[in-house]
């Protein structure tokens, strides 16, 4: 069954679907960014608070780069309604088609119409899932590059628009003439103190082109910071197959995900917020021990594994939570490295936090590849794990694991398995990457050259863990290195 709203009715009736009238919801949210986790993740929320009678607060998405061409086809054609599969650990699954996305704009077809819909008087937040290398700071947490090509294209007098910087700032400036209250600007990735982040950005590129315009947005935009956390791989073939055999529905661009959802973010709003309070999202005064949290464990873990699992021969994240020795340098890797650099965090008991991460780790269902994992690692690892690297050297504690995996990420760069099979470098420096890791064999330091490792670089006692790390992995591979580690 295509769906569609007319087809909404005829679903099966164990399928989820919105019980509220869509033609009367308003979009206060434009997203910037509709992927996967967008939609598996704040859109489910706002479904949620859309089905306790609030009409204002639907989401208008918004697609900046070329390849957000198939989710505008995909939504356009459905409605913009789509199916969030959650795959639970035995095999079960529930499926529920979310209806808060009530319009989306391509802004290569028309940007003119983007800016408005940000700059219109009922749009009061602008929402960003862009990635962790999207915010065009240098070395990933730096001022803003206002050398990059786009930036400056952007800048050209009479030039519209195509950065998210450009089309934001845009829109903030139209309604600062307006007299409106601005937006606010929420980061939903995965990075620390993402609203700062998300904030230098803005920023920086408004300097560049209005000083009044910058000093307006810094005393009246509200960023605030956010911690999200739901694993949700790319959508496959197979999902869509799954989706069909299971349920019956017809969906070109559903989301399967785990069952786990959550959402913390701080009480700082420009125009108002939507009482997201009531539908399970924590509203706090400080999000930082909660981000801190998610980032060195969950997201640290993927990087210890993706590399050093992909090496040796492993597929998928549930592959190496299965497995006994990449298990136990998981759970070494959080205990004794990771949660050492941490805050206490409300309520969470972090022993039980690492179980309940093995356990959805190991969760099969969803088919998380680690080469997913292995994306932009040059982002990635900056903002995961080499932040504990550097509290754990500061503070003496063990390194020896974040250390193997940022020697496996290296090795990866090589671009073949310990079995001679291929791997891809997907990253946004892959040339730069490669061209250091090419180095390697006569200069095992080659790749801490890179910008990434700056206040590490220079550490005896890291740099002789890392070459150790990185010459046991060419000598004995990531099976033998991790096993060594594994019982430590």
């Amino acid at each position: 069954m295509k769906l569609s709203d007319e087809s909404l009715a005829d679903l099966p009736p164990e399928v989820a679907r919105p019980t509220y009238d869509r033609t009367a919801v308003a979009a206060g949210i434009v997203h910037v960014g509709v992927g996967g986790f967008h939609r598996s993740h704040q859109a489910v929320y706002i479904d949620r608070l859309l089905a306790t009678g609030v009409t204002d607060w639907g989401i208008c998405g918004v697609g900046l780069l070329p390849h957000d061409r198939e989710m505008q086809q995909a939504l356009d054609a459905q409605d913009h309604l789509y199916t969030v599969v959650e795959r639970h650990p035995d095999g079960s699954a529930e499926a529920r088609v979310v209806g808060s996305i009530v319009d989306y704009l391509f802004a290569p077809d028309d940007t003119e119409a983007v800016i408005e819909k940000m700059a219109s008087e009922t749009t009061r937040i602008v929402s960003l899932t862009i990635t962790e290398g999207g915010y065009n700071l240098l070395g990933g947490d730096g001022d803003f590059d206002a050398d990059n090509a786009a930036v400056t294209a952007d800048l050209e007098p009479g030039a519209t628009p195509a950065t998210v910087f450009g089309i934001v700032v845009e829109a903030l400036d139209r309604r600062r003439r307006r007299g409106l209250d601005p937006f606010t600007v929420v980061s939903c990735d995965n990075i620390e103190a993402n609203g700062s982040v998300a904030r230098r950005a803005f920023q920086g590129y408004a300097a560049l082109r209005d000083d009044v315009l910058a000093d307006w947005i810094e005393q009246n935009v509200a960023f605030p910071h956010s911690m999200v956390d739901r694993i949700t791989p790319v959508t496959t073939d197979a999902d869509r197959a799954f989706l069909a055999d299971r349920f019956g529905i017809d969906d070109a661009h559903p989301v399967t995900c785990e069952p786990y959802l959550q959402w913390v973010i701080s009480d700082e709003f420009s125009a108002g917020r939507p009482a997201l309070e009531d539908v399970g999202v924590s509203v706090v005064e400080d999000v930082r021990p909660y981000e801190l949290m998610k980032l060195r464990l969950l997201n640290a873990s993927h990087q210890v594994m993706g590399y050093l699992g992909s090496l040796a021969g492993l597929t998928h994240v549930h592959d190496a939570a299965h497995d006994e020795d990449f298990s136990r340098l998981i759970e070494g890797y959080m205990e004794h490295e990771g949660e050492p650099t941490l805050q206490p965090v409300p309520d969470v008991d972090f022993a039980e936090y690492r179980a309940s991460l093995m356990e959805r780790f190991g969760n099969a269902s969803i088919a998380d590849t680690l080469a997913r994992q292995c994306v932009d690692g040059s982002e990635r690892l900056p903002k995961f794990l080499l932040p504990v690297v550097r509290a754990q050297l500061a503070s003496g504690g063990d390194i020896h694991r974040a250390t193997l995996a940022l020697a496996g990420w290296a090795r990866y760069a090589e671009g073949v398995d310990d079995d001679g099979r291929p791997l891809e470098l997907v990253d946004v420096r892959s040339e730069q990457i490669a061209a250091a890791a090419e180095k390697q064999g006569s200069d095992p330091t080659a790749m801490l050259s890179l910008p990434m490792f700056e206040g590490v670089r220079d550490d005896d006692r890291f740099v002789t863990a890392y070459v150790e790390a990185l010459q046991g992995l060419h000598d004995r591979g990531a099976r033998a290195m991790v096993a060594d580690l594994s019982g430590a």
